[in-house]
């Protein structure tokens, strides 16, 4: 490819820190986004439920869809996202939550927890 082929596409790279106050309202609105899913498999359904029910992360990263956050914005089109959650300990007055700080240096995602998808 060539750089003018290449320049078009954009990372946008946004980290979100949730408070959750009702771990049940996430997994009962995880599990309403499964059941309006007419498409899925019943032994994917089976395994998707129960993960949104033994955790909230889980539940979250089923709610929260990147296509969500770029579908209105005008001129672009989704390639592909991924994401992925996962229980913390927060402390918001802890330098290491800076969300200023320039997080390029030395990614150390877990590529196994993420989901992908790409877009059609």
């Amino acid at each position: 490819m060539s750089l003018e082929e290449t320049s078009r596409f954009v990372r946008l790279r946004v980290e979100l820190v949730l408070e959750v106050d009702d771990a049940d309202a996430v997994a009962k609105a995880a599990l309403r986004r499964i059941a309006d899913e007419d498409d899925m498999p019943a032994d994917e359904r089976v395994h998707a439920e129960d993960a949104v029910t033994e955790d909230t992360a889980e539940a979250l990263a089923y709610l929260v869809d990147p296509f969500d956050l770029v579908s209105e914005v005008p001129g672009v089109e989704l390639a592909q996202a991924s994401w992925s959650s996962e229980p913390i300990d927060y402390d918001p007055d802890s330098p290491d939550w800076d969300l200023d700080e320039d997080d390029d240096e030395g990614d150390t995602e877990d590529e196994g927890d993420e989901e992908t998808r790409g877009a059609s």
